[in-house]
């Protein structure tokens, strides 16, 4: 579903990726790992589109992506929920939603939708009046989520879902990577620094380091790689 062939992509003068190549297939959720600073949040901007791609290729189900406006890899079926959540803190959680399907036509889909993400949110739907800047740092994670669901993805581009929340509140969003994977069918692609819960719920998973991949192999592969253990599961 999604393959990136000797990607580059950078800041000024910096490369943050320097020759990245990877595979998705559907119906996978695949994890990016490694330390702060090893490229994790520019491979998925790249990705997006937010980042120029400097060099290589990004392939979604077989069309070349990179170089494409934003709104136009989101229009082929992929969104990204972004580090640090980004939501419109002016507009109300049921006007933060809309916007999340800003592209669609599909009213009955849209409306289909919306129930669906109270489902997996009841509380956005209590507080769907209220300022997206006036709720908890894990209610807005569940409102970034869910405004991307809003535009019925195909792939999902999960970074760092779990910052800043509480162990039961991270345990309910990897829940729910694991529900929309499993009953929806989303291919997710998770960066995430807590590499023991992302292990845990990928069926593959790559390990990024100085902006190259190091080590890949399955979730429980790389789970009981030594080199992975020390640096990233603290044993």
């Amino acid at each position: 579903m999604l393959r990136l062939e000797h990607v580059r992509a950078g800041y000024g003068n910096i490369l943050a990726i320097k020759d990245i190549s990877l595979v998705i297939s559907e119906g996978e959720i695949v994890t990016l790992i490694g330390a702060n600073g090893a490229g994790k949040s520019t491979t998925l901007m790249t990705i997006s589109g937010l980042v120029p791609c400097r060099g290589g290729k990004i392939l979604l189900n077989g069309r070349e992506i990179q170089g494409e406006a934003p709104d136009n890899i989101v229009r082929l079926g992929l969104s990204q929920v972004p580090e640090g959540r980004h939501i419109f803190p002016l507009l109300t959680v049921k006007e933060n939603l809309d916007m999340g399907a800003f592209l669609r036509r599909d009213k009955d889909g849209v409306k289909r939708d919306l129930e669906f993400v109270y489902t997996l949110f009841p509380i956005l739907e209590k507080r769907q009046r209220q300022h997206g800047g006036a709720l908890s740092g894990g209610e807005q994670q569940m409102l970034a989520m869910s405004r991307a669901l809003m535009a019925r993805p195909k792939m999902l581009l999960l970074d760092e879902p779990s910052m800043g929340l509480a162990p039961l509140l991270i345990k309910q969003i990897f829940a729910i990577i694991e529900r929309l994977n499993r009953e929806r069918g989303t291919t997710i692609f998770l960066v995430e620094q807590n590499a023991r819960k992302a292990l845990r719920v990928a069926h593959r998973g790559y390990v990024l380091e100085n902006g190259e991949i190091i080590v890949t192999g399955t979730g429980r592969e790389l789970a009981a790689n030594e080199k992975v253990q020390s640096a990233y599961l603290g044993m």
